[in-house]
């Protein structure tokens, strides 16, 4: 009966350790997932942002084309199934 509220009473204290543990950790990963921190960024150095994206762009252009073609492929497969998947919802409407 003694051992029965022990190992209780070690689990509640366990469990508010992990639930505080977890907590400080959601805290750590709200600094680096934070969007309105990246949004400050990205209106901050839009145009940086923009000439990196351009640049990274033109060099995938040069060494290596196929990979370009693989993204546009997806992308339009992606779109593909988006509008097939509206023209179902509309059909069940």
């Amino acid at each position: 009966m003694m051992s029965d509220i022990n190992n209780e009473n070690k689990l509640l204290v366990e469990i508010e350790e992990l639930k505080k543990r977890n907590q400080e950790l959601e805290d750590k990963l709200k600094l680096y997932t934070n969007p309105e921190r990246n949004k400050k960024y990205y209106e901050k150095n839009c145009e940086i942002v923009k000439e990196k994206a351009k640049s990274y762009m033109d060099k995938i252009k040069e060494t290596n084309p196929e990979k370009l073609k693989e993204w546009r492929h997806t992308a339009y497969l992606n779109r593909k199934a988006k509008l097939k998947a509206k023209e179902d919802a509309n059909v069940v409407v």
